[in-house]
């Protein structure tokens, strides 16, 4: 499928309308619209455009601003020095490139020629919040303001004075006739947590980010507002009238970068204790990547790490460009989420016949890796994003794990693109694909599908089900495309010899997997029946159906004639009776079951497991009614396990908190649930508190 190319003209007037957009939302409008790493990946695009010919730099380019316009809610003021921005880096090459740059400029600017080789540098961390200017006069705040445009910002000295980490007087004996300090207003993690927490229960929309948080808190009107957001601050740049020094028992006038931090400590400010000074370019890229992988332990967010030229004399001679000093930088860490261009939409089949619609596109770094392909879910994704040919995506690690797309950027869409539907045939073995009624899934219900017999097996030998160690996915794709494998029945029949034949497979390994899938045929009964991988039947109802019904046979019978009948058992609704009745009713799985009891597989209850049935009968309902919901890592119980046990003893298990949870078992570092149970006045129950109430 082609696309219209776009002239380099044409896409640079896509992109200043687009940032320009994007800009006035987060600056202006307080409604961030574009996460941080796709803005910055736009404006370097453009910024690229427009480096290869400067005709296309227009007066409306956002790269020839700094910042956004002041609001018109607060009375603008001019910075007394602009507050500029940084550039920024975005791997350690670029870094690399800079510094060597800045060692050149250094070297001419200073006549030190191939003697200067190493410059010292301070780092800190980029703070994800708001910078703020703080002008002092003989020692008292006078004014504070938000950056603004970099020339000039709104003036919130009101607000900015109810944050207990900013000084209202300096602690100086002497202080100079005026001082401006900058710095990063911020909410710190938790506080954002509770804030947002007390919004939803108001029915307020809920902060996007701690940034958002802050910029929408420093803009209230009322400060009373603001100082119960808890707001922090932490200081990191300095100016000084030029003829100042400091009098007796006052701190020395600071020389360098790092002793400018040590200084405003001194004299009253919240410094972040995170800093480091750096040796060289090594003791950079090592502080960091420590910070890289330490960052989600702090109790704040940032975004990367500022690199500044420690020497306060050398900052003078490298100077400023338009917009940004030459002597610092800020380098980011990995993008969690960022553009690309959508190349194809194509399908993958799951062990259960659901098909998944996957994005293919040009290759990113996202989260620290190298990612070309994304999941679309389903269907009505794939219609709710419009997705067309050539389309510039943004896409997410879900949990740092897992790539998505999250929208599209529709302003830049190619002209003449043809929109992309999911296919009506199966990918794997081309049989049509059905839709059921209120599914958004759209399936293969092919059994002999390649795809689902792969994922089939996958599941029967999961830990979840009967646990054979030895057969990994690797294997299974040998046996399968080999044409050794046709269903579950005939992992029983491998013999060790043909084992050991496949690719990376001892004798030994061979012998050990075979006694593994023997060892398997005694595994309990509500292993066995999650096993057979029945769509909507997970672990948990898997235990309940099983204790309900002891074996294959009586489910079976109960499922097709009367599956009304299994919605009695507690946690088990018409969506899993209807899918049993489904299961069982086919011939093909009847096959399977009778195939499986022939080779010696129970498909029943063991004696023991009858027995501790009964004895578990007589707790069964002390829990009737109750609702608990899970937070945190608790001492000895998994969170599954935790289910289990309330789920045994009758009770319901939540994912939400509300005014109906009767219960919130809270672990070691409990999140928004666990503030959310206190707002709302719900009973917080500890592990050993948990198993009072089966004891009780």
């Amino acid at each position: 499928m082609t696309t219209t190319s776009k002239t380099p003209l044409d896409r640079a007037a896509e992109l200043r309308h687009l940032l320009n957009k994007a800009a006035h939302a987060y600056y202006v409008l307080d409604k961030p619209q574009m996460e941080d790493a796709v803005y910055d990946r736009l404006y370097r695009e453009l910024l690229e455009l427009e480096a290869a010919d400067s005709s296309l730099i227009t007066i409306d380019s956002p790269t020839q601003r700094i910042g956004g316009a002041p609001s018109k809610g607060f009375a603008s003021v001019q910075h007394r020095i602009p507050l500029l921005s940084l550039d920024n880096a975005f791997n350690l090459d670029e870094l690399t490139s800079w510094y060597t740059r800045l060692l050149k400029l250094i070297s001419n600017e200073t006549k030190l020629g191939s003697a200067q080789t190493d410059l010292p540098m301070v780092g800190e961390l980029k703070i994800d919040g708001n910078a703020l200017a703080l002008s002092y006069e003989d020692g008292l705040l006078m004014r504070a303001a938000t950056r603004g445009d970099g020339s000039d910002g709104e003036e919130i000295t009101a607000n900015v004075r109810t944050i207990s980490s900013i000084p209202l007087r300096l602690q100086l004996n002497n202080p100079p006739a005026w001082l401006e300090v900058r710095g990063e207003a911020f909410i710190p993690n938790s506080t954002f947590k509770a804030i947002n927490i007390d919004r939803e229960i108001n029915g307020e929309m809920n902060f996007a980010n701690p940034r958002n948080a802050c910029a929408g808190t420093l803009r209230q009107l009322n400060p009373q507002v603001v100082a119960s957001r808890g707001l922090d601050f932490f200081a990191y740049t300095l100016h000084l009238p030029g003829d100042w020094q400091a009098e007796t028992n006052d701190p020395p006038r600071p020389i360098d970068h790092w002793q400018t931090l040590q200084w405003l400590e001194s004299i009253g400010f919240k410094v972040n204790p995170n800093a480091a000074l750096l040796a060289d370019l090594p003791a950079v890229k090592s502080f960091f990547e420590l910070w890289d992988e330490g960052r989600r332990q702090l109790p704040y967010a940032t975004d990367g790490v500022v690199v500044k030229l420690n020497d306060l004399q050398l900052q003078e001679a490298a100077g400023f460009t338009q917009k940004a000093p030459r002597w610092a930088i800020a380098l980011k860490y990995a993008a969690e989420e960022a553009p690309s261009k959508l190349l194809r939409l194509t399908c993958q089949v799951g062990r259960t016949g659901a098909i998944t619609p996957v994005a293919e596109f040009e290759a990113i770094s996202l989260a620290g890796t190298s990612v070309s392909r994304a999941t679309v879910h389903n269907a009505d994704r794939v219609d709710e994003l419009d997705l067309h040919s050539g389309d510039t995506i943004v896409v997410r690690k879900a949990g740092e794990i897992i790539p998505e797309v999250v929208r599209v950027l529709r302003e830049l869409r190619p002209a003449a693109t043809q929109k992309l539907e999911l296919p009506n045939t199966c990918p794997e073995c081309s049989s049509e694909l059905v839709r059921e009624e209120g599914e958004a899934v759209t399936r293969c219900v092919n059994n002999s599908c390649p795809a689902i017999l792969r994922g089939t097996l996958r599941h029967w030998v999961s830990k979840g089900a009967l646990d054979i160690d030895g057969l990994g996915s690797k294997l299974i794709e040998q046996l399968v495309d080999r044409g050794l494998l046709k269903s579950v029945a005939d992992l029983y029949g491998l013999e060790a010899n043909l084992l050991a034949s496949m690719d990376r497979m001892g004798k030994k390994s061979a012998e050990n997997l075979v006694t593994a899938l023997s060892e398997s045929k005694s595994k309990p009964w509500h292993k066995q029946l999650y096993g057979l991988g029945i769509h909507h039947v997970g672990e948990v109802s898997a235990k309940a159906l099983a204790k309900a019904f002891p074996s294959a046979a009586t489910l079976a019978q109960i499922a097709c004639e009367s599956p009304a009948q299994i919605t009695t058992v507690f946690g088990i609704g018409d969506e899993i009776a209807q899918s049993l009745q489904q299961w069982f009713s086919t011939q093909a799985n009847q096959q399977l079951l009778a195939q499986l009891k022939q080779l010696g597989i129970s498909l029943s209850a063991s004696e023991n497991e009858l027995i501790n049935t009964s004895s578990e009968d007589e707790t069964t309902n002390r829990l009737k009614g109750q609702t608990f919901v899970l937070t945190g890592a608790l001492p000895t119980l998994s969170r599954s396990e935790a289910q289990a046990l309330i789920e045994a003893a009758g009770g319901k298990v939540s994912s939400s908190v509300s005014k109906k949870t009767t219960y919130v078992v809270a672990g070691a570092e409990a999140g928004s649930k666990l503030n959310k149970a206190e707002n709302l006045g719900v009973k917080v129950l500890n592990e050993e508190e948990l198993r009072g109430l089966f004891a009780n």
